[in-house]
């Protein structure tokens, strides 16, 4: 015959809670007219509440604080604390008594407890209180692992644990873009803009404290998110920079390459890292939250083996009359000598001017010349240079480059008008 023991009561009892912070006391203002019914009587029992703003009790907010009622969210980047108390519930001395606070996560399990070394002795009515913290890193299922170990009067090691499941979830949405801009004509290397758009997903509203961009090591960055009056820069999202639940704001920063790395045709290409954004908010009664995303990488453009850009042209020119364009010419290979040659094919609205199938002469690695081209347009209006021709003679070959630029072009008399 199987005899069950019965479940032996614990000496210790273990309470877990969520310090977070409180929340501004919400009431609902009921009120009416004098010559209603009620008279005065509403009005009265709203200046005799505690809880109402005197000189403003219609106001729904009141001048009190509310402790949480429940758990609550907890969003990725917050930090998360929790009040842990053991106490004594017996009527006995016990010994030896060792709390232990685990945090799992679907990748890891980290240790939270203050101390690792265990308390002599437990009186009763006597409690071991410890408070834990820990910066949120990773979204979906949490759970605190609470252990206590102890030992009786009589001996006896006991142990139990309770566990406390919660879920973590994104506070924010954070989409980035990338636009490649040639605003620095003499540079072998483009500047970059990059758009971020940070969406508040959360059901409350954010102070946005900080949204940066830390630059790569081949980068420097330059936000234009504030616009200068006199000697102050003033954000362009204002004074107050609320971003309301499901609401979104968009950033916009320059990068440019460092100068070491930009002299150096070729270097940047491919995949290449731009950085990472660095977001910091407060929510609730100044409550932080901050976000890192990893590092943001972005394409480079493919220029080949030859590049062309254009250093110097001017915005409008005469119908039929000629110009010149300076351009620059870079061997973006940093192992092979070209030798190049230069053919002018013209379109239905642009005529080089000059003569085609000239040599160049020999173009060593990451090397740059400057060249000045002649050309005319037959036809009115915005006009897109195209036709270059360049061809490596030692390896046969030939390089095409089209829509170089865009020049606008006008009747001689509308130009002396």
């Amino acid at each position: 015959m199987d005899v069950t023991q019965p479940k032996q009561e614990h000496l210790l009892a273990l309470k877990v809670m969520r310090l977070t912070k409180p929340t501004l006391f919400t009431n609902i203002p009921v009120t009416c007219e004098e010559r209603d019914l009620p008279g005065d009587l509403f009005n009265q029992l709203m200046k005799d509440d505690p809880s109402t703003v005197k000189g403003a009790e219609t106001l729904m907010l009141g001048e009190m604080l509310t402790l949480p009622q429940n758990f609550g969210n907890i969003f990725l980047g917050e930090t998360f604390s929790s009040y842990i108390s053991v106490h004594n519930d017996s009527h006995q001395v016990v010994k030896d008594i060792l709390v232990k606070a685990d945090l799992q996560t679907s990748s890891q399990r980290l240790n939270l407890s203050a101390s690792s070394a265990a308390v002599a002795e437990l009186k009763q009515d006597c409690c071991i209180d410890d408070v834990i913290h820990h910066e949120v890193k990773e979204i979906g299922t949490h759970i605190l692992v609470c252990a206590v170990s102890y030992t009786t009067q009589t001996g006896e090691k006991m142990y139990f644990r309770k566990f406390f499941k919660f879920q973590v979830l994104k506070p924010l949405d954070v989409k980035t873009k990338f636009y490649n801009a040639e605003s620095d004509l003499s540079s072998v290397t483009d500047e970059v803009f990059l758009e971020a758009q940070i969406q508040n997903i959360t059901t409350s509203p954010m102070f946005m404290e900080k949204v940066s961009l830390e630059p790569s090591i081949m980068y420097n960055v330059a936000e234009l998110n504030a616009v200068n009056q006199g000697e102050d820069s003033v954000s362009t999202f204002g004074s107050r920079t609320y971003l309301q639940p499901m609401d979104t704001r968009q950033y916009l920063y320059c990068l440019k390459p460092k100068q070491e790395f930009a002299e150096k045709a070729g270097v940047i290409k491919g995949v290449t890292v731009i950085g990472k954004l660095d977001i910091v908010w407060k929510t609730n009664l100044g409550e932080r939250g901050r976000l890192q995303t990893s590092q943001l990488q972005r394409m480079a453009p493919g220029y080949g083996d030859v590049r062309v850009s254009l250093e110097t042209i001017p915005d409008t020119v005469n119908l039929e009359e000629p110009f010149d364009i300076t351009c620059k010419i870079t061997n973006c290979s940093s192992e092979r000598t070209m030798d190049l040659v230069l053919e002018m094919c013209n379109t239905n609205s642009i005529h080089w001017c000059g003569v085609s199938g000239r040599q160049l002469g020999k173009l060593h690695p990451t090397s740059s010349l400057h060249l000045t081209l002649t050309l005319l347009s037959s036809v009115q209006g915005l006009q897109t240079v195209s036709g270059l021709r360049l061809t490596d003679t030692f390896l046969k070959r030939t390089y095409e480059y089209d829509d170089i630029a865009q020049v606008c072009v006008v009747s001689s008399k509308i130009k002396e008008n």
